[in-house]
């Protein structure tokens, strides 16, 4: 029995001891290359850390994926109670941004962007959500088939979370069991054209479909979201001809605010559907980056005072550019909606600050440069779309100083009203039992978006805010408690996790 123990025994205390300074050293592993941080209990301690109380001086505890203590500065002593601390002085410290409108264009067309840099330049920017489009990818997500195949390309490609919008078109509109099986493989809603998107594969939608889809919703309790414009027999381009081409104008000319404001008067026409008791109740109506501060505006507004289930969001394009800053031939700033007028843009502040439009997001729509036809500057050929992902906390921050915008603003329409409309209850808000997704960052740093910036979507010749000063740099980014970016760098492995509804 001796002979046995003392074969036994030593083997038993060296596994013994592993196991011990892995149980006490556990909180210092390197997350297997998903963190830049080496703890995984850890206080982030700032004097501005947002929170839905409002805007404290104190710490947040971060234990494994979420925020388990969120402390005042006259309790900063409970911080001897263990745990690594980062301080982070005057910087903010809240929640990370929650990008509902990206296009990543992966698979199929990951030389537009792709699921890696799309997601770092998300991280770089302190995004830490991004709900992808189901278009601009090949094939579009307008199946379950097609959306197994955008998980797959999504797998071990990305530094942060990502979730994904299924399509709404009329090959699948009227087919409610196809629409179901879709919405049942885990989109997180659906979205449709009511005009030509300019991918083959996924064809515009009329009322008929809208309602359709919206009957299927009902059941699910997720959104339709809507790009509304509609084509009218005056914006034909066959009424361009002799107009310039490189005039910014022109372009201007083809999509009037006319077309937002015709396509919203059809779909509230069914959005009435989703109100209390209506046959579509449970499902949600969600208008894609309004441009049209004016009547488009005022029937949404319209709808929500008549107890519709609808919201609208714009984009940071639309609030920092006007049609009469852009220069002849520079097709970087073409989108659709166009960006309208100086009086426009002021009007588009004047309803977010109130709170008639709901939230923001990016709507990132990149592509290779060839296609945006930076050499000739012909606005009615070149690709469509912003290339901005990296960059809309600072664009948002620097432009809304001049009205007031404050940090408690910034979360509600980077963080709260996203995350609801997503269906992400664990996000968009540093209150203890949330994921801890943080974005920390400088409102007071200035930098040039130069060549020396370090920048990750693909095609940074393409955006139109190179070369511009801002304000707003981000320090930190934490997903679920790992750090993956920080100061020019991210973690090692990509170890953001794919949404499912």
């Amino acid at each position: 029995m001796e002979v046995l123990q003392r074969k036994i025994l030593p083997p038993l205390t060296l596994l013994s001891s592993f196991l011990l300074y892995y149980y006490l050293n556990g909180s210092r592993t390197s997350h297997n290359g998903c963190s830049l941080l080496q703890h995984s209990h850890y206080w982030i301690k700032s004097k501005r850390i947002v929170t839905p109380e409002g805007i404290i001086a104190g710490a947040v505890e971060v234990k494994g994926q979420k925020i388990t203590s969120v402390l005042k500065e006259k309790d900063w002593h409970e911080i001897s109670k263990g745990g690594h601390v980062l301080e982070y002085g005057e910087a903010v410290v809240m929640p990370g941004l929650i990008d509902v409108h990206a296009h990543l264009d992966d698979p199929g067309r990951s030389d537009w962007e792709g699921f890696p840099s799309g997601t770092k330049a998300a991280a770089a920017g302190g995004i830490t959500t991004l709900v992808d489009m189901p278009l601009n990818s090949f094939p579009s997500t307008v199946s379950e088939e097609t959306l197994k195949l955008k998980i797959k390309a999504a797998e071990k490609n990305i530094y942060v979370d990502v979730g994904f919008w299924g399509g709404l078109v009329p090959g699948n509109a009227f087919n409610s069991s196809y629409l179901e099986a879709l919405l049942q493989a885990g989109v997180l809603g659906l979205k449709s054209f009511m005009c030509p998107s300019g991918i083959n594969d996924f064809p515009m939608t009329d009322i008929s479909h809208i309602k359709a889809g919206l009957s299927v919703l009902a059941k699910f309790g997720r959104p339709l979201l809507v790009h509304a414009e509609v084509q009218l027999d005056s914006t034909k381009e066959s009424d361009l001809d002799g107009d310039d081409p490189q005039s910014y104008y022109t372009y201007l000319k083809s999509r009037p605010p006319l077309m937002e404001e015709e396509a919203i008067r059809q779909l509230l026409t069914v959005s009435k559907d989703t109100s209390p008791g209506g046959p579509s109740e449970g499902a949600h109506l969600h208008v894609v980056h309004l441009s049209d501060a004016s009547s488009s505006l005022e029937l949404i507004e319209e709808a929500k005072r008549n107890g519709h289930s609808i919201t609208v969001e714009t984009c940071p394009h639309y609030l920092a550019f006007s049609a009469e800053e852009i220069s002849e031939g520079d097709t970087r700033f073409k989108c659709a909606p166009p960006i309208r007028d100086a009086a426009n843009k002021e009007k588009l502040w004047e309803a977010l600050m109130i709170g008639k439009i709901d939230m923001l997001s990016s709507d990132h729509s990149p592509t290779v440069p060839e296609l945006k036809l930076l050499g000739d500057g012909n606005f009615l050929s070149a690709w469509g779309g912003i290339s901005s992902l990296q960059f809309v906390l600072p664009v948002t921050w620097s432009h809304g100083r001049k009205y007031g915008v404050t940090l408690e603003q910034m979360v509600r329409w980077w963080g709260e009203k996203p995350a609801k409309l997503a269906g992400q209850q664990l996000k968009g808000a540093i209150a203890i039992g949330s994921y801890a997704d943080i974005v920390v960052w400088d409102p007071d740093k200035e930098f040039y978006l130069d060549d020396n910036y370090p920048t990750f979507i693909k095609h940074p010749s393409i955006s139109p805010y190179l070369g511009k000063r801002l304000a707003g740099k981000v320090f930190a980014t934490f997903l679920r408690g790992n750090l993956v970016y920080k100061e020019g760098k991210h973690a090692r492995a990509a170890c953001g996790v794919t949404i499912l509804a």
